[in-house]
């Protein structure tokens, strides 16, 4: 049998007949009719409803991977698997001790910041399987040239804590700050991706506020909008540390520092790769209000801010992360249909970002195994390989 290319009802017509049943005694043991058999097996009637699927497949004795004609793991995540690898090992590659390659020439300066700039758009637009191959290269180049630079590690470690790397991204986060030693901006710059990495570090919050308190500008009146980017995003990641770690008292009033921030900046700006503004300080309110295990609150705060200018300004890594989150806060109020929503949504935004990220995967597997979730959420749970 060639799996993808039968539709899923001659699948199991063929996966019946071999385990030598009847469509009758298909039926008993499904708890259907015979009838209901008859027109699945014949396309007229969809399976769609995830506990349906996986009853068939334990009545058949088969794993949901061979009745759906696919393979166990998608294509997609050994790809994934494999750049993770050449990321590591490009993190482990030391040109800058070891010297340059004899006869090889280095990347000009213009073209490693080119270079830079499209890692990190690939980024802001959820382009991650294209950035887990534009990295190994990029950073290669970074050693080879003695660049001490630490944009290229921030985006790294961005990347990494997307895909659940953490070790590996406290790796790139840490390179980060030990090229940004001596400048107070790229420091803050990188202090952010490594708050990223060490959200469930409660002491990692003394770390966000020294590295906000270095940049705030000494004169309020005259801080410029870079400054108060800088600063108002470590805020934020003060504040969802003090969430992971349970202090609300702490993340709200963080949080309501960084909304007064946010207002010196207003949205639709993007200094120093932050996206920081109102919306993007109120998206960090559902967040941390997921991370408290305040549902309602999430849910409440996400349904307000996708009507605000601000949302549609957003880059587009951060809308889709912000979706998860939403989804998340919908199932700690017990709503599958709007988690369900959430989520399709997010898949729309930035594929990827449903696509690659482990989160997303326990998201999706808490739904398809709720009998109350939507239809709309097997074909997503097919293409993560959880049916």
């Amino acid at each position: 049998m060639s799996g993808d290319a039968l539709p899923i009802g001659r699948r199991v017509a063929y996966l019946r007949v071999r385990r030598k049943l009847s469509q009758q005694s298909f039926a008993d043991r499904l708890g259907k009719s015979k009838s209901w058999v008859d027109k699945v097996e014949r396309g007229i009637r969809p399976l769609e409803r995830v506990s349906t699927i996986r009853e068939v497949a334990a009545v058949l004795r088969v794993d949901t991977a061979m009745l759906l004609g696919r393979d166990a793991q998608p294509a997609e995540v050994a790809a994934r698997d494999t750049g993770v690898a050449r990321i590591r090992a490009a993190l482990s590659t030391y040109e800058m001790v070891l010297g340059r390659a004899a006869g090889r020439e280095v990347m000009s300066t213009d073209r490693l910041a080119r270079a830079l700039g499209h890692a990190w758009a690939a980024y802001q637009q959820a382009r991650y399987p294209r950035l887990v191959e534009l990295l190994p290269g990029l950073l290669t180049e970074v050693h080879r040239a003695h660049v001490r630079d630490p944009e290229a590690y921030r985006v790294t470690a961005a990347l990494l804590v997307k895909l659940d790397e953490r070790s590996l991204a406290w790796l790139a986060a840490d390179r980060a700050m030990s090229a940004a030693t001596g400048d107070r901006v790229l420091l803050a710059g990188a202090a952010v991706q490594l708050g990223q990495v060490l959200r469930t570090v409660a002491r990692a919050r003394s770390v966000m506020l020294a590295a906000a308190y270095q940049i705030a500008p000494v004169d309020p009146n005259r801080g410029t909008p870079q400054e108060w980017s800088l600063c108002g995003s470590l805020l934020v990641q003060a504040a969802l540390i003090a969430a992971r770690t349970g202090d609300d008292r702490a993340a709200d009033d963080l949080l309501d520092e960084a909304t007064e921030m946010a207002a010196q900046v207003g949205d639709g700006h993007d200094h120093h790769r932050m996206g920081f503004g109102p919306a993007a300080v109120e998206a960090g309110r559902v967040t941390a209000a997921v991370e408290l295990g305040d549902g309602p609150q999430a849910v409440a705060r996400h349904e307000e801010v996708i009507g605000w200018d601000g949302w549609r300004w957003l880059p587009v890594e951060h809308r889709a992360a912000h979706l998860v989150d939403a989804a998340r806060g919908y199932l700690l109020t017990g709503d599958p249909v709007g988690a369900a929503r959430a989520l399709i949504r997010a898949d729309r935004v930035a594929p990827a970002e449903v696509r690659h990220r482990p989160v997303v995967r326990k998201v999706v597997d808490q739904l398809a195994r709720d009998p109350r979730a939507p239809t709309t959420i097997t074909p997503l749970a097919v293409s993560l390989g959880l049916l």
